[in-house]
């Protein structure tokens, strides 16, 4: 779909739930899941994905959409409206405003609706529930990549972008999508969650961009400030349903580790409710074929080795290093 960075889309009513509360919420009982008629994977940013068992579990995870009760939507509605009115959006400065939309290209499908709509979510619920740091970091969160090699804009676009940012605006917006990579890559957690006892003695963290593979640096204050952006970011990929069904599904488990990473280490500064499924394995709602079943069969171990293997090929097909170092004071 064409889309203009210029006009804010109207969220999901999934969408306007997480805002209006500020937090990760499980609507089983007023949604009917259903899988999207003639969904097409390569409209998306999963078109890179390689591999007919990856591409179907993929499908099967994203490929669907929810159709909300009419009452539940009422009162979501209602909720997102006040919200909206108590929080005011800031405006995005005309200058960058006319580089994101004469100089990207956010054309591609999010699973449901554009990639802008992605974006302007994260900028919203940002607004609301992390006002300690800047919401723009969201809105420009993946500009220099996706997780799957997309891209809205190229390198050489770089020095543009950054003069219509603060530095620390540029500093979380460069790193994020390798921060990204690294989390599902999974020894980075590993580390940090090893050493959880000592979260204040990073002193830095040096890591590769994703867009040029150039290297860069981050203080530990501001590892936990991009971690916590991670957690608003992984709030939309969650299920919207179902939670003890898809307790499998990738960003679910990166955002439940992540989260009590960040409770552990007294780091969570977004506000970002979350409350784990008390339901019995039991899909309510959410009509599934004998191979999607399977799909959610898959140990929540193997799904984070999948991952793993996934970022690491993606990394590797566009030369960017998943290295990194943490330097302890």
């Amino acid at each position: 779909m064409k889309q203009s960075a210029a006009e804010r889309p109207d969220p999901t009513s999934q969408r306007k739930a997480a805002i209006a509360r500020g937090a990760a919420l499980e609507h089983t009982g007023k949604v009917r899941v259903e899988p999207i008629p003639d969904f097409d994977l390569d409209r998306t940013i999963f078109k890179t994905l390689e591999g007919k068992a990856a591409r179907f579990v993929v499908t099967t995870r994203v490929g669907k959409e929810a159709r909300w009760d009419a009452a539940a939507a009422r009162a979501v509605q209602a909720e997102y409206e006040a919200a909206r009115a108590a929080h005011p959006l800031p405006e995005v400065s005309p200058e960058l405003m006319q580089f994101l939309v004469r100089e990207c290209d956010f054309d591609v499908e999010h699973a449901d609706g554009s990639f802008l709509d992605h974006l302007y979510f994260c900028f919203e619920y940002s607004v609301q529930h992390y006002p300690g740091q800047s919401p723009l970091v969201m809105l420009l969160h993946s500009i220099l990549g996706t997780g799957t090699n997309t891209f809205a804009m190229t390198a050489d676009k770089i020095p543009a972008l950054r003069e219509l940012m603060t530095p620390s605006e540029w500093a979380q917006t460069e790193a994020f999508p390798s921060v990204l990579r690294l989390l599902y890559a999974g020894p980075l957690r590993e580390e940090l969650r090893d050493n959880v006892q000592r979260a204040d003695a990073i002193a830095s963290i040096t890591f590769h961009r994703v867009i040029d593979n150039e290297p860069i640096t981050l203080s530990g204050k501001d590892l936990w400030i991009a971690l916590n952006y991670q957690l608003i970011h992984l709030v939309d990929f969650l299920p919207v349903a179902n939670w003890s069904v898809h307790q499998n599904d990738t960003s679910f488990i990166l955002f439940r580790d992540l989260y009590d990473l960040l409770e552990r280490a007294g780091k969570r500064e977004a506000i970002v409710g979350y409350t784990p499924t008390s339901r019995p394995r039991k899909l309510e709602g959410e009509p599934q074929g004998v191979g999607a079943w399977l799909t959610t069969l898959i140990p929540v171990s193997a799904s984070e080795r999948m991952a793993a293997r996934s970022v690491t090929r993606f990394s590797e097909r566009i030369g960017h290093s998943l290295d990194y170092r943490i330097a302890w004071a």
